[in-house]
């Protein structure tokens, strides 16, 4: 708990780097890893752990072999510190619970009614996970794009309207899930199991697999 506090306290101080002392622009590059751990006097690891969060918070993103970038088509003028963006955010039981009701049957009509590409697109944001996980990249983006698509082919467009409750829980199980070596297992098993009944075309076996996932990942988090 005292390292997540003290990520979210560097969080918060690289929030007002940028929206209060002005130092860094939309677009801008961040200071590598070394330079600005150094300053903030903080681990590379922690640095790490503040950089997640703020790229769950959509401030920053991750250019592959280019570095941290502060994100084009953020407002400066008007962004909250983040221990008023996390005071605002529904915990992460309560989304997770949402996920345990609404994804295993979104599971289930998405492999009764997807199309071949779309369980094409499907199988291949599955894959792209599993890579990034083995290379111990960020994987949020790619997570909610593997969650979109399988409600995307449920043809439900009220499914569709909740998936921003899907990403922020996605978004706050990744970030918590990084420094739990069972959990990231459990994510690439269970991916397996969803994709291979859904490839199947067997629904029943893709609804349980979606809900073991979730209960994993629920169970792996602590916050059953």
């Amino acid at each position: 708990m005292q390292q997540k506090r003290l990520s979210d306290s560097v969080a918060d101080d690289m929030m007002s780097m940028i929206a209060i002392e002005k130092r860094f622009a939309p677009g801008d590059k961040l200071p590598n890893e070394n330079e600005l751990s150094g300053e903030l006097n903080i681990s590379r690891t922690t640095l790490r752990e503040a950089i997640r969060i703020l790229v769950a918070n959509g401030i920053v993103e991750i250019r592959r072999g280019k570095g941290t970038y502060i994100k084009e088509n953020i407002d400066t003028d008007n962004l909250e510190t983040f221990g008023e963006l996390t005071e605002a955010k529904i915990n992460a039981r309560d989304l997770y619970e949402m996920r345990l009701i609404f994804e295993p049957d979104a599971a289930y009509y998405a492999t009764v009614r997807a199309s071949e590409t779309e369980l094409k697109r499907i199988l291949d944001y599955g894959m792209q996970i599993e890579q990034k996980i083995k290379a111990k990249e960020d994987r949020t983006e790619v997570e909610q794009q593997f969650h979109q698509a399988i409600v995307k082919a449920t043809h439900n467009e009220f499914m569709e309207k909740l998936m921003p409750v899907i990403y922020q829980a996605i978004n706050k199980g990744v970030i918590l899930s990084t420094k739990r070596e069972l959990a990231v297992k459990d994510t690439i098993h269970d991916h397996h199991m969803i994709m291979e009944f859904m490839k199947h075309r067997n629904p029943e076996g893709a609804k349980s697999a979606m809900k073991i996932h979730i209960l994993h990942a629920m169970r792996e988090l602590g916050i059953e």
